[in-house]
């Protein structure tokens, strides 16, 4: 099937078109998450959809970020919905310095998804089949709710999932520098603090960017961030690594449990999570896919056309397929 899909080309004369669609089809609210922290989210739905596209976003994005995407699904007869996750984008903050990227567990993200489902998807979506499209820490937090909740999702679409993160070190020393930067917040009397090299935000020029080789699509993301001051987000604390590590072993451990079909899209030029680890843990699927795309950089969905269509063709197609049907 030949899919809409905006080009690098487009995007200037289709900003203001994705600007109306906003503004004209897209509903924004909040719902209070775990302990009362308020979720963002949006949704739209257009004519007769083929199906419901839940969005799990990756660390320090927001909804905002994701308006080309949603545009693009939308257009292809998909309806979508998304939420910021606690701690980011217009979700409410758990630490005193709201550039923390903290979590006390992947537990609480779980948990927040599982209340934006069960409260505004499942009441305003369409009736059909719903799918999780989940980008690098969204994709954890989506594997690890699928195993909750084996009926949350149709399928599953992962793209570069965060299953292990770069460097890659030796867990023994990874354990070390968490204590150590552990002990260093503790003494100053501190809930949490920044991982050893994490600082507030700072937007990063992109000749220096691991995200993407899109000039223009890289140039509209910090645009967005330098225009709306309460999405940014700086590093992670060390409570936020810690909970990563856990959530990351538990994955492993138990992917083979996951019943939904899944396609995992792979960046092969990633240098944000671990490739190699991505790999093994996508080996243990029992009914998935893996695609690794040559030369991509980590974010998939804002790459350059050469990349970012065949990748949305690749998700389209796969939402696409004819679920299977039960046997009697």
């Amino acid at each position: 099937m030949a899919w809409k899909i905006t080009s690098e080309a487009q995007l200037d004369s289709a900003l203001p078109e994705i600007a109306a669609f906003w503004s004209e089809h897209v509903v924004t609210g909040t719902i209070p998450g775990v302990d009362d922290v308020p979720l963002a989210y949006a949704w739209c739905v257009p004519a007769s959809p083929k199906g419901t596209v839940v969005i799990s976003s990756g660390r320090i994005e927001a909804y905002l970020k994701y308006k080309e995407v949603i545009y693009d699904f939308y257009n292809n007869g998909f309806a979508v919905f998304i939420h910021d996750h606690r701690g980011q984008g217009l979700s409410g903050r758990m630490s005193e310095n709201p550039h923390h990227g903290y979590v006390s567990s992947f537990d609480d993200y779980v948990a927040d998804l599982l209340l934006f489902i069960d409260n505004v998807v499942r009441v305003l979506a369409p009736e059909g089949p719903r799918y999780l499209l989940a980008h690098s820490m969204g994709a954890a937090i989506g594997v690890l709710t699928a195993l909750r909740a084996p009926d949350a999702f149709e399928r599953l679409v992962l793209c570069s999932p965060m299953f292990g993160i770069r460097p890659a070190l030796p867990e023994w020393m990874t354990s070390a520098l968490l204590n150590a930067s552990m002990r260093k917040h503790t003494r100053k009397g501190r809930q949490t603090g920044y991982f050893f090299g994490q600082r507030d935000y700072a937007p990063v020029p992109f000749n220096r960017n691991k995200l993407t080789h899109s000039q223009v699509r890289y140039g509209l993301f910090r645009q967005l961030y330098k225009e709306n001051s309460s999405i940014q987000l700086g590093g992670v604390t060390v409570t936020w690594l810690k909970a990563a590590m856990s959530a990351m072993r538990e994955i492993e451990n138990r992917i083979g449990g996951l019943s939904a079909p899944c396609l995992v899209l792979s960046a092969g030029a990633d240098e944000v999570v671990d490739n190699r680890k991505q790999i093994r843990v996508a080996g243990r699927l029992p009914m998935g896919s893996l695609h690794t795309i040559s030369n991509a950089r980590h974010e998939l969905l804002i790459e350059t056309d050469d990349i970012r269509c065949p990748v949305m063709t690749l998700i389209l197609d796969f939402l696409s397929e004819p679920l299977p049907t039960a046997s009697l």
